[in-house]
């Protein structure tokens, strides 16, 4: 993982260079403050993949002298056909419009629908076949 981690490195510096060019130039005290935190969450974000880097071993991707063979073998397991990620687009929309409306009842409605399609997606290859 270092080459995520060398990315969110280089977006942090970037996002703190950003932040006191901006700051010299406008004066502005809430986009100093966004940059800053959006430099400091990538920071975050960069220092848990260097920490976590350290722990795997070595993948291809990490290798210069690397070959595309290297990286050939089996990905994991995606499921060929399901329909639960319909089902949770579904769900994330409706609890987005009952936020934006705020219409609680809805919120409620959807959230229950939202973590229903969640539970179906997590669980969809440990249930027991059905006979």
């Amino acid at each position: 993982m270092s080459v995520e981690s060398r990315i969110f490195e280089i977006c942090t510096a970037f996002f703190f260079l950003c932040a006191i060019v901006y700051g010299v130039l406008s004066h502005e005290v809430v986009g100093i403050a966004c940059l800053t935190l959006t430099g400091g969450l990538s920071l975050i974000i960069g220092t848990y993949f260097r920490f976590v880097s350290r722990r795997l071993e070595g993948r291809p991707e990490d290798n210069p002298d690397a070959e595309v063979s290297d990286g050939a073998g089996d990905m994991g397991f995606f499921s060929p056909g399901s329909y639960w990620p319909i089902g949770l687009a579904a769900g994330a929309t409706m609890v987005a419009v009952s936020i934006a409306y705020f219409m609680v009842w809805a919120i409620v409605i959807s959230v229950v629908v939202l973590l229903f399609m969640i539970g179906g997606l997590l669980f969809e290859y440990h249930l027991p076949p059905s006979h």
